[in-house]
């Protein structure tokens, strides 16, 4: 493979789930100001399938500067609980009234992922799934929390389906590697179109 791959995350679950499928890649995370340009984003009108696309092509952007010749995977990832787009916890109190006001209650994640070369988007897809939490007392969400410590700020519900966040779910309808944050077999399958992996 004569173009070199970069990954524009920071996430070890998107890392691990390339280096599983024995894509060649390497990481180079982007710095964005997420938060700015979420809230720009949906000012705007933007649904969350198109804000996550646009932060998951501006994160390749950034990274496309960086190494020109390259082709860039951006991926970004948003939750939408009723009308509202959460952003990841900062902190355990945050993770806390998240895990909160999700309990016993659907939600959608909007999985985004984009393909950038030159400064030029050459392809992008979002994906969604839906999960539905049990309506879990006061005293689980503690224990959950006691029992992840730092990593409830790792994503942006607070949990992960891989590990103890499984127990926190009542009902998980969509694709596994969308949950994770990366649209697995659409991106494999258009790296396969590029020649960019294995046929």
């Amino acid at each position: 493979m004569s173009t070199p791959l970069i990954l524009a995350s920071a996430s070890s679950a998107r890392q691990r789930m390339l280096q599983q499928a024995g894509v060649a890649f390497c990481a180079d995370p982007a710095a964005i100001d997420e938060g700015a340009i979420k809230t720009r984003l949906l000012a705007s009108g933007m649904g969350p399938a198109s804000v996550a696309i646009a932060l998951a092509e501006a994160k390749a952007m950034v990274v496309s500067a960086r190494h020109p010749g390259a082709m860039v995977i951006g991926a970004d990832q948003v939750l939408v609980c009723g009308d509202r787009l959460l952003d990841k916890p900062v902190d355990r109190d945050t993770a806390a009234g998240t895990l909160a006001l999700l309990r016993g209650r659907s939600h959608r994640l909007v999985s985004a992922v984009a393909l950038v070369r030159e400064a030029a988007v050459v392809w992008h897809y979002a994906e969604v799934a839906r999960l539905t939490m049990r309506a879990f007392s006061d005293s689980v969400l503690q224990r959950y929390l006691d029992a992840e410590g730092s990593a409830v700020t790792d994503t942006v519900g607070a949990y992960a389906v891989e590990a103890r966040g499984l127990q926190l779910m009542a009902r998980i309808d969509g694709d596994h590697f969308t949950i994770l944050g990366l649209p697995l077999l659409p991106l494999l399958a258009q790296l396969r179109r590029l020649g960019l992996a294995e046929a």
